[in-house]
């Protein structure tokens, strides 16, 4: 176990990160495609094939790139260059894990997305995440995909909070990740965690998160009723603007969470110590 409690900040990508989804940055354009269309057909082939939506999208991507090379190993990463980040992204992670550590506290940074893995590891803020957790493809020598390897649905996220919270990394290991673990054994306290989404698809995410005793927020850009409906029906603890600059809203949402993470670990720890000395005492 960390000689520091850890604290988990969990990331959605698209429209919580970055403005967009992140294939209308360069791989919708290469297409000479309209985002809506794009995601038009998307929808159609779900429904034809009752697809998961996911796998839907990934599959409109092979069909479309065929022949173009437009989805390979390297390409998808490449793309990731140009996608666009919200104000304070790039700071931002540096001046949290300043904060935390201040505060006696390791952050650690994670995705949860539905987007596409290989995009997001093409970003320049990928090296800031200890895992990265997307969709993704299987490729064979030569770089180029044959079957998915990873569909991660609005539901299926939340199979990476137990992954986080029990410290089961390996999106192949199954069997230690559904073993009952006591939760003092636990990597990270569900208490000790934050996730950040920015809309319905991240409702299961947030309200586990949230139900647990961690701390939830919905961002949002210019519109922020669909926010406002996630906190007045209980799923998010937080609606704040998606600008991560120094000094703003979410910089401040966030370092009161972790006051009160940073203290409530003191406490646990007090109590753990007391604990262990009557069990001591009576032995």
């Amino acid at each position: 176990m960390p000689e520091k409690p850890i604290l988990a900040l969990m990331y959605d990508f698209d429209r919580t990160l970055s403005p967009r989804d992140m294939q209308e940055y360069a791989f919708i354009p290469a297409l000479g495609m309209d985002a809506g269309d794009f995601w038009d057909e998307c929808s159609r082939v779900m429904h034809k094939y009752g697809m998961d939506q996911i796998l839907a999208y990934m599959l409109v991507m092979l069909e479309k790139s065929e022949g173009r090379q437009l989805v390979t190993n390297n390409t998808l990463r490449n793309l990731g260059k140009g996608v666009k980040l919200f104000p304070g992204i790039r700071t931002w992670f540096a001046r949290v894990n300043a904060y935390a550590q201040k505060r006696g506290l390791q952050a650690e940074h994670y995705i949860i997305s539905s987007g596409l893995k290989e995009i997001i590891e093409g970003t320049v803020i990928a090296g800031e995440f200890k895992e990265i957790y997307a969709a993704s493809f299987c490729y064979n020598e030569k770089g180029v995909p044959f079957w998915p390897a990873m569909a991660v649905n609005y539901t299926s996220k939340t199979q990476f909070l137990y992954r986080i919270n029990k410290g089961v990394m390996d999106v192949a290991e199954n069997r230690s990740l559904n073993e009952y673990m006591p939760e003092d054994r636990r990597r990270v306290p569900f208490r000790n965690m934050i996730f950040i989404g920015d809309g319905l698809t991240d409702v299961p995410c947030m309200k586990l998160t949230k139900v647990n005793g961690g701390h939830s927020i919905a961002v949002y850009q210019n519109d922020r009723r669909e926010a406002d409906d996630l906190i007045i029906n209980g799923r998010v603890d937080y609606t704040v603007k998606a600008d991560y600059s120094k000094g703003c809203e979410m910089e401040l949402v966030v370092f009161e969470i972790i006051d009160q993470i940073a203290a409530t670990s003191k406490t646990v720890g007090r109590h753990m110590e007391h604990f262990d000395m009557a069990k001591e005492d009576k032995s």
